[in-house]
């Protein structure tokens, strides 16, 4: 585990001891244990990105060719002209 520090204020911080005190927990439990629901609550779905969405239905079978459309085998990675302006 990682050690860190957070600012609270007194009040929290007193309503923090006396719920750890009051359920004989340590207090880096409790605090451990409200983030993980709190981030686990918020938490969203994962969501495949719309960059792999090109609306072409022959993806599979145009791989290759897509994968290695600006590379040489000789000369390795080369810039596609389409995307940098010059033509």
């Amino acid at each position: 585990m990682k050690r860190t520090t957070i600012f609270l204020p007194e009040s929290l911080e007193r309503q923090l001891q006396q719920f750890a005190r009051h359920h004989g927990r340590p207090v880096a439990e409790v605090v451990r244990e409200a983030l993980t629901a709190h981030l686990e609550a918020h938490r969203k779905p994962f969501q495949m990105p719309e960059t792999f969405d090109s609306g072409r239905s022959d993806t599979v079978e145009r791989f290759d060719e897509l994968l290695f459309k600006n590379f040489d085998v000789h000369e390795g990675y080369r810039p596609d002209p389409e995307k940098s302006g010059s033509k």
